[in-house]
């Protein structure tokens, strides 16, 4: 019983995770990076790698949409201030 319920704390992540990038594939930024350094994480954390690769896929997609966002606001003060020069 111990080895199915193992299964399950496995599989279920792993099947959320792959949901996650099948349906997001062009909004996957970060998620990769994150993945990679979460199951690292998780691994060293008393072998939960699958966990963390959840986990860092997770926060690496928000890290990197929090990076595009604030790279479109720069660009938007930018172009205002260039703008504002021109006339």
């Amino acid at each position: 019983m111990v080895s199915t319920i193992s299964k399950q704390w496995v599989a279920a992540p792993l099947a959320a995770l792959l949901l996650f990038a099948a349906s997001n594939g062009a909004e996957a930024k970060g998620c990769l990076k994150g993945a990679a350094v979460g199951a690292v994480a998780g691994h060293v954390a008393h072998h939960h790698a699958v966990l963390g690769a959840a986990a860092g896929c997770v926060v690496g997609h928000h890290i990197a949409k929090k990076k595009a966002r604030e790279d479109k606001e720069r660009r938007r003060e930018e172009q205002r201030e260039s703008q504002t020069r021109g006339t």
